[in-house]
């Protein structure tokens, strides 16, 4: 085992995890953060997707020992809010029905939104690729996306 410092949701925390663990089950096992789901295992599902330094990353295969960065996770994203606007917009248009991939999804499109803040239907459907929906809601999360970046831009006086 080795120790590991990593900012998680803004927090330094101290773990003690073999360098091969995935970031994934130090999140869920360690530290106790189950709304990152596992769903693949191989990075094509999305369910696991978490921010490392606000990129979007598949948490299953990342070594705790390579990151270097701060990690959010869906725990982490209204920060002192209730809520983050995708969040309000999720249950607005009614997206989750099983709900296992929607901290994924929620994810890939925060980060899409801190990049684009009027993303287009083609660029909501490029940023969420390989964020894979069983229930197949993803004309909601497109009509979600598109209202939380309303929500965005009314935050900041432009709306």
């Amino acid at each position: 085992m080795s120790k590991y410092t990593l900012k998680v949701n803004g927090d330094a925390v101290l773990v003690d995890a073999q360098p091969d663990m995935p970031l994934l089950w130090v999140l869920r096992d360690k530290l106790k953060l189950t709304g990152t789901k596992f769903g693949c295992g191989i990075a094509q599902c999305g369910a696991c997707t978490v921010h490392v330094d606000g990129v979007p990353m598949r948490s299953c295969v990342l070594p705790v020992s390579a990151v270097t960065g701060d990690v959010k996770t869906i725990e982490g994203l209204a920060g002192d809010g209730p809520l983050h606007p995708l969040q309000t917009a999720w249950m607005e248009h009614d997206v989750p029905q099983c709900g296992y991939c929607q901290a994924g999804q929620i994810m890939s499109a925060a980060a899409l939104l801190e990049n684009n803040s009027s993303p287009s239907d083609d660029d909501i459907d490029q940023a969420m690729a390989g964020n894979y929906c069983r229930c197949g809601t993803y004309v909601r999360i497109r009509a979600a996306i598109h209202t939380a970046a309303k929500y965005h831009d009314a935050s900041k006086g432009d709306a």
